[in-house]
């Protein structure tokens, strides 16, 4: 096969794939019989396939990453304009893209003030956790250790990483898991645990409470929740949720980690997902859309007073972060950073993100009430989810063969939509829907038009 991309024989391509790569969450096989899906070409919303065909892609890239969508040449001249300059060189010292994105990402990030870079969501919560480890060994010798996550969260695919995620499936056959990772449960409304209450943010929030007290609030040294639960349900945080978690974590002097790996840089209509909440987090942590997929990159942001933890005793040779991230020194992320965040501020896509926003909820709420089978809406912004049930009484929720039926003819229709995917026992039954930030109301319209015919097959 010729490895020169403009004479390359694309049917070579495809059987190469078929032959020799190990595709992410997916079932191989199917393959030795069917060819792979390769995506050749991307522009805008629209991805092509080794076969020519268009699709519109709901999801970002499968995963909540292109927010500003394909073919940014910007973003592409940017790089390569950093890279022959200076490519790469390990982060013990620094380099000029990621001392200006630092402040860039600062100043949209009011009480934080330090930014610590890798290249993945899971090694940035890695290093989060590395960060409290540390801070418990020095300042507490050792006991206040334990972090505690939520049901539903989801915080990477390291070991570590998925110690702190409270999705069954995901962690299945995995174990066994990092120790002094405690769960606790969700906040979902719609399948309260205390019925139907008109403070249930206030009483699943005393849930974590009453988790600290179990384990003993002198071993508990952070919480990690996502701002609003990505792949474990679009779920977003009911009323005086976010003002109880925050009390509670201020009681017991524990630190705050925010997960923004799916909701930072625009995806919920502000920077960041805790923005909507007057969240004040100790520590932060992002990938995805930092950069849109067009350079890996992820960041690991502390306040102040975190940072100051690790030089209050200069004299002691341990005392500070013993930590590094070889691809957190490369240049290419911070400067695809720069370009992704300058495409946001000037396009105005925050703005975008609200008002396109406020119709893709619109429409599904519209599906809602022409479906039966859907018993709950939820989102916010370009970040959206609906979740499939047998029954709105009972709300028993459908198997997942049903949400994959849906997708699938979606795909067919040249249209990409996401589901919850082997997550878990039972829930693996909500549609989610992340379109770029530069999403059009004519986008989010042939998006919702397709999931309403797949709708429709599925129910004749």
């Amino acid at each position: 096969m010729s490895h020169n991309p403009d004479t390359i024989d694309i049917s070579k391509v495809v059987e190469a794939d078929r032959k020799n790569v190990w595709h992410h969450l997916s079932q191989h096989k199917g393959l030795e019989t069917n060819d792979p899906m390769v995506i050749v070409r991307g522009e805008g919303m629209r991805v092509y396939d080794a076969n020519g065909k268009e699709h519109l892609d709901a999801v970002s890239g499968a995963v909540w990453t292109v927010n500003v969508g394909y073919g940014r040449e910007r973003i592409a001249k940017a790089v390569y304009d950093q890279l022959v300059k200076m490519n790469y060189f390990a982060q013990t010292a620094g380099n000029v893209p990621a001392a200006i994105y630092a402040e860039m990402l600062i100043d949209k990030m009011p009480g934080m003030s330090r930014v610590y870079y890798s290249n993945s969501g899971s090694e940035a919560n890695e290093k989060a956790y590395k960060i409290v480890r540390q801070i418990s060994h020095n300042k507490y010798n050792g006991k206040k250790h334990k972090i505690l996550y939520r049901e539903r969260d989801y915080h990477g695919t390291t070991i570590t990483a998925l110690s702190s995620t409270g999705q069954f499936e995901r962690k299945a056959q995995y174990g066994p898991f990092t120790p002094g990772f405690v769960e606790f449960p969700h906040c979902c409304e719609y399948r309260s645990q205390f019925g139907d209450v008109t403070d249930y943010g206030v009483r699943a929030a005393k849930e974590m409470e009453r988790v600290i007290l179990e384990e003993g609030p002198d071993t508990v040294g952070a919480v990690v929740l996502e701002p609003i639960t990505a792949g474990g349900g679009v779920i977003t945080p009911p009323e005086g949720y976010w003002e109880t978690i925050q009390e509670i974590c201020k009681k017991y002097e524990i630190l705050l980690h925010i997960d923004e790996v799916v909701c930072g840089l625009g995806r919920t209509g502000k920077w960041f997902g805790y923005q909507h909440y007057g969240i004040k987090p100790d520590m932060v942590t992002m990938a995805k859309g930092v950069a849109s997929g067009y350079a890996a990159i992820s960041c690991t942001v502390t306040t102040e007073e975190v940072f100051n933890a690790f030089k209050e005793d200069p004299s002691d040779r341990m005392s500070y972060f013993r930590d590094i991230s070889t691809f957190g020194g490369c240049t290419a992320g911070p400067v695809a950073a720069i370009e992704n965040m300058k495409i946001i501020e000037e396009e105005n896509l925050l703005e975008n993100v609200n008002v396109v926003g406020d119709h893709l909820m619109d429409r599904l709420n519209g599906l809602k009430d022409k479906y039966e089978m859907i018993g709950d809406v939820r989102g916010k912004g370009l970040f959206a989810g609906f979740e499939l049930v047998k029954d709105r009484e009972t709300k028993e929720p459908v198997d997942e063969s049903v949400s994959m039926a849906i997708a699938a003819d979606c795909m067919k229709q040249g249209v990409i939509i996401g589901r919850t995917n082997r997550s878990f026992e039972k829930y693996n039954n909500t549609i989610a829907l992340s379109p770029a930030l530069i999403a059009t109301k004519a986008d989010i319209d042939q998006i919702v038009d397709a999931i309403d015919v797949a709708m429709a097959n599925l129910t004749k």
